[in-house]
């Protein structure tokens, strides 16, 4: 219970209310004073707060006591995954792709005390180096707790080899790997270019691999060595050391495990408390396969995660880390556009939807976005209908032409020819296709169409805002029920910092009050609610 009083303390509050009628924000109890106080809650023994909730004092650091009823936040989750990364809290602010996840955010995340990933997907080379320095920049030389973002691009030969050698030359010492089906020889070469002997005899990593998946068979993979094709292909090419090779053929490819449950963007739409299941059978049975130690790699859990009840489920489940996604992009570090981030700060727990994938429309692949204040969802998914039962824009029907030129923008001519002068300066072979194919030519117009709607929201185009692509899952919707009447429903005030310290104590919170129910105490319903405030 707080009590939102301008007094100094908790006695002079209850000298100058004893006749007063107030109400509790937890339970909503009416009543003086006294018969507040006395209230079931109160005589259970659950501790009522008596901090304003418009600010609070900053997460003071604590080690373990042995008081079985203390819990605080960076008690939550693996210790040694913020030994090994040198977190203050087992927390990951997530690789929102294309830049959503900005070297500023990765700053502030890293100086809050979390680990903050790079959303270096989809980014020029160049671009990223830019982005590392001006993390370096911002932290220091060889900071910990940072990373960027590696995204599976069969697609663009060369890419990801030019991205790992990137990391490799800056010392990047953390990379998310995302929308891997398979490993790929680049994601084994980072991952085996940091293995080295320590003194003791055992395996030590300067470059950490976290593995974002949603299926255990994927995960399988990443927690095994990698295949001896790709080792002996790396030390004939001279991209790893013998030794490396050695030392990898026993070793797993990730030590870190990131079941992607319901998020946005790309996903399975997985719930997570059987995906999580899923993965540690798999890491038990893997482990006893390879006879590695199960215990030295950790699964954490992402997706839906964005209020303290979800956060305190995880790290119930044994999650070694959280992380977070749909709600950073509301922050004030996003590098979303202000006006995508009013899109956000409205939505519900439903108010997203399935739409194609831009980089991946012809096999159907679909990610979820936001539908609240957009017709994108609405209008990817006509087009990926249109696509299936046509084979060329002059194969459509009036009103389909209709619908796809309202959607462009512009004449489907117009947008082919802008289509055209691109590859043929990027991909002369996907051009040629083109030429040859209507059909596919119909589908890089759409995949066009699906590529500058996350582009217009970034920018903040507002010609284009019915047109804009935002990744997004429920955990945004859950997050502003949770938030509504309270400092952090402003935008202005949703840092990272802000959003991830009140999840944060608020899974502290209601793990203690869970602890003390386990143990026997009668504690009531209302005493597991937390209410977001501002913290110093």
């Amino acid at each position: 219970m707080r009590i939102i009083y301008p007094a100094k303390s908790c006695t002079d509050a209850i000298s100058a209310l004893k006749t007063t009628t107030i109400q509790c924000l937890d339970c909503n109890q009416k009543g003086n004073i006294a018969a507040v106080f006395a209230s079931s809650r109160l005589q259970s023994g659950a501790t009522a707060s008596t901090d304003p909730v418009e600010r609070r004092t900053a997460l003071s650091r604590q080690q373990p006591t042995g008081q079985s009823q203390s819990v605080y936040p960076e008690w939550l989750g693996d210790r040694s995954f913020t030994r090994t990364h040198g977190s203050r809290f087992a927390y990951v602010v997530g690789e929102m792709a294309r830049g959503i996840a900005t070297p500023r955010m990765v700053v502030e995340a890293v100086k809050a005390g979390l680990v903050g990933f790079y959303g270096s997907a989809g980014l020029r080379p160049e671009t990223i180096a830019d982005g590392i320095s001006e993390i370096e920049s911002g932290l220091g030389g060889k900071a910990p707790a940072w990373g960027a973002n590696l995204i599976h691009s069969p697609q663009q030969p060369g890419y990801e080899r030019a991205v790992v050698d990137l990391f490799l030359s800056r010392g990047v010492a953390r990379v998310s790997a995302s929308a891997f089906m398979s490993l790929s020889r680049e994601i084994v070469r980072y991952s085996a270019s940091g293995l080295s002997r320590a003194p003791d005899g055992k395996v030590a990593r300067s470059t950490h691999v976290f593995a974002k998946v949603s299926r255990a068979e994927v995960a399988r993979q990443f927690m095994a060595p990698p295949p001896q094709k790709f080792l002996g292909e790396l030390v004939a090419a001279g991209d790893i050391t013998a030794e490396q090779a050695e030392l990898a053929a026993h070793a797993s490819v990730a030590t870190d495990i990131t079941a992607e449950a319901d998020s946005g963007g790309h996903t399975d739409n997985r719930a997570a408390g059987p995906l999580f299941s899923s993965l540690v059978q798999a890491r038990r049975e893997t482990c006893k396969i390879h006879t590695l130690d199960a215990d030295q790699i950790r699964i954490g859990l992402g997706g839906g995660i964005g209020t303290p009840w979800a956060a305190a489920s995880a790290f119930q489940m044994g999650a070694a880390y959280i992380i977070t996604g749909s709600v950073n992009q509301a922050a004030l570090e996003s590098g979303l556009s202000p006006e995508g981030r009013a899109l956000l700060a409205d939505a519900g727990p439903a108010d997203v939807a399935m739409a194609p994938a831009a980089d991946m429309f012809e096999q159907g692949v679909k990610v979820q976005v936001l539908k609240r204040g957009t017709l994108f969802p609405m209008r990817g998914n006509r087009m990926w209908t249109i696509y299936q039962t046509r084979d060329s824009f002059a194969a459509c029907t009036p009103e389909e032409q209709k619908f796809i030129e309202t959607a462009l923008g512009e004449p489907f001519t117009a947008a082919w020819e802008r289509t055209r002068t691109f590859l043929a300066d990027s991909n002369p072979r996907e051009l040629a296709k083109a030429d040859a194919n209507l059909k596919y030519q119909l589908a890089l117009v759409f995949r066009r169409y699906l590529f500058f709607g996350a582009q217009w929201a970034r920018e903040g185009d507002v010609s284009r805002l019915r047109d804009y692509q935002i990744w997004c899952g429920p955990a945004m919707g859950a997050f502003n029920e949770w938030v509504c009447g309270t400092p952090l429903e402003t935008l202005a005030n949703r840092s990272v910092k802000q959003i991830a310290w009140n999840l944060l104590d608020g899974a502290a919170h209601i793990t203690r009050m869970q602890a003390r129910r386990a143990s026997g105490e009668d504690i009531p319903q209302t005493a597991f609610d937390y209410r977001p405030g501002i913290f110093d």
